[in-house]
């Protein structure tokens, strides 16, 4: 196959319509943990293994083991790149990853900022304001992280990726709706 024939991979900047900017945070990571090129799988694997249970599967044995040095602020934000290849669970599982009382909020917000990943957990944030209002770190970002626009919010998941919702349940009652928090 030329190069010419080969698909282009978009990413999420793209997606967006932003420009990706190059992460110290990902070159540090993709360093410390080993995991090199393979960093986004890594970070997945991490943050599942960390809590975000509800979109568990198997990985690679191959990939290396967590490391307890990365906070999961680190984790979370980093699945949120812009560099990365556009996929959705990424961004699902950092939002689970992240809905935790052991985030540090102000972390959370300088490392968005340095990472130019703002328009993602505004919008996770915003979700989770319709389900969870109170849950931390979420009300703090509401309050305390300054919106940066991106051309096309439209490619960030819909509400419903967020959330576990329930049909006719077996113990009778009305279908619910739950924020999916990480796992402690």
């Amino acid at each position: 196959m030329d190069l010419k024939e080969q698909p282009s991979a978009s990413t999420l900047a793209q997606k967006l319509g932003d420009t990706a900017h190059v992460s110290g945070l990902a070159i540090r990571l993709a360093r410390v943990s080993g995991a090199s090129e393979r960093l986004a799988e890594w970070l997945l694997k991490v943050a599942i293994e960390r809590g975000a249970r509800h979109y568990e599967r198997d990985f690679d044995p191959a990939l290396p083991p967590d490391n307890p040095a990365v906070s999961d602020e680190e984790i979370g934000v980093a699945l949120c790149l812009g560099q990365h290849r556009y996929a959705l669970d990424q961004l699902r599982v950092a939002a689970q990853l992240l809905s935790s009382p052991r985030v540090d909020p102000e972390r959370l917000c300088q490392l968005a900022i340095q990472e130019r990943i703002e328009p993602v957990l505004l919008h996770i944030a915003a979700i989770a304001e319709k389900f969870a209002p109170d849950d931390e770190p979420w009300a703090n970002r509401r309050r305390h992280l300054r919106p940066r626009r991106v051309p096309r919010a439209d490619a960030l998941p819909h509400w419903t990726r967020q959330v576990s919702h329930t049909g006719i349940s077996s113990h009778g009652g009305p279908p619910h709706t739950d924020w999916l928090r990480r796992r402690e």
